[in-house]
């Protein structure tokens, strides 16, 4: 089976990037993360890429005299490596609006909330502050607006009365580190796509797209 060459885009730490490598793991998983990509120098996640054998690169995104420049920067060399799907993974840069339509359908993110609830930085002291119940965390595809695009896939986790942001995070991650290598997973075989604006599914069932997990 060839498998979809996939790259990672990262900023930090990248435990989602392994989340991704570990599923790649197995051999009849259908994508290959081929290429991490980083806007800062020194992230952990490029010693996690390198450690896993995978081709690393960093665009530190001040070297470019604009947002454009340094989207176009980054197209190009995803082309140069014959990347197919994008994953954003704890990319702390905004794309514009050119390579976003550019990937259109092949670009996911995964945020640390159950949108559309929640969006941008900060996420847990948001939930805490909002006293809900529930949180957990989105794979959707990229569009122009930050963290609007169709939702693919979402996990659960409960908020418990004596979380902190630190304590309800780990609980978070749980999730994101199944419903990430799901979502590109379906993405890769074409069980999921993007159509007209909506997600499309094939021989997905519906339980699948609902992840959950008790306290942690």
């Amino acid at each position: 089976m060839e498998r979809v060459r996939t790259a990672v885009l990262i900023s930090g730490r990248g435990s989602n990037l392994q989340a991704l490598i570990d599923a790649a793991g197995d051999a009849a998983y259908p994508a290959e993360p081929a290429l991490v990509v980083s806007n800062v120098a020194g992230a952990a996640g490029l010693a996690r890429a390198e450690q896993a054998g995978i081709a690393t690169c960093v665009l530190p995104h001040r070297d470019f005299p604009s947002r454009a420049a340094f989207d176009a920067a980054l197209h190009e060399l995803l082309e140069s490596y014959g990347i197919a799907l994008v994953c954003l993974a704890g990319f702390m840069r905004l794309l514009g609006p050119r390579i976003v339509a550019d990937w259109e359908g092949r670009m996911l993110n995964i945020h640390p909330s159950l949108l559309p609830a929640f969006k941008g930085l900060d996420v847990h002291r948001q939930v805490l502050d909002a006293g809900v119940r529930v949180s957990g965390c989105t794979v959707h595809f990229v569009t122009a607006d930050l963290d609007a695009g169709p939702v693919i896939v979402q996990g659960v986790v409960p908020v418990l009365p004596d979380d902190d942001e630190e304590r309800l995070a780990r609980r978070v991650l749980s999730v994101e580190h199944r419903c990430y290598p799901a979502a590109l997973g379906w993405l890769a075989t074409g069980r999921v796509r993007l159509q007209d604006g909506c997600v499309r599914y094939r021989d997905v069932p519906s339980r699948d797209i609902w992840i959950s997990n008790p306290e942690v």
